[in-house]
């Protein structure tokens, strides 16, 4: 449409990028970071063609601290992270070793993936109450600044949701 900036010829961005399993269809992957129970802490968006492995720093870096029910500092860091086998690889490994961070994660070629799945199921449950928001499961926007703001703001939402409702 005349006005809008874009050609038709020009459709997608930097957060979108050509998926490599579906035929190289345009397309956007949501990584998450979130608790135990599936309360999201943080989110990261890339084009679908980006390997899992290269947001672990980004992600863990950008975490703010929680305030736990103890006394002390808030903690910056979680104590394990539970991973799937795509992040399996000595950068990986070496990273969280040096933050103290304990990794469970599946190792290609040697641990089965079902034992894993206790915790992983977790992940899966939270991504789709986020994509349960139609704008991030159908990306209708182009720019990266809007997609990241959508998906912040229902990331607040679902948390939310989850607090403990109180009748005055």
């Amino acid at each position: 449409m005349p006005g809008l900036g874009e050609r038709p010829g020009q459709k997608g961005d930097e957060l979108t990028r050509p998926n490599p399993t579906d035929r190289g269809k345009l397309g956007t992957k949501y990584h998450l970071l979130v608790t135990a129970d599936g309360l999201p802490l943080t989110v990261a968006i890339t084009g679908a063609n980006r390997h899992d492995s290269m947001l672990v720093e980004p992600i863990l870096d950008g975490l703010a601290p929680v305030k736990g029910r103890g006394r002390g500092r808030p903690r910056r860091r979680p104590v394990k992270l539970h991973a799937d086998k795509a992040y399996d690889n000595k950068r990986v490994r070496r990273y969280l070793r040096k933050r103290g961070i304990i990794a469970r994660i599946a190792r290609i070629g040697v641990d089965s993936s079902e034992r894993l799945g206790r915790h992983r199921w977790v992940v899966e449950r939270t991504i789709a109450w986020l994509l349960a928001f139609r704008r991030l499961a159908t990306r209708y926007d182009r720019s990266a600044d809007t997609i990241t703001a959508v998906a912040t703001l229902a990331i607040t939402v679902i948390c939310a949701r989850r607090l403990p409702r109180r009748n005055y």
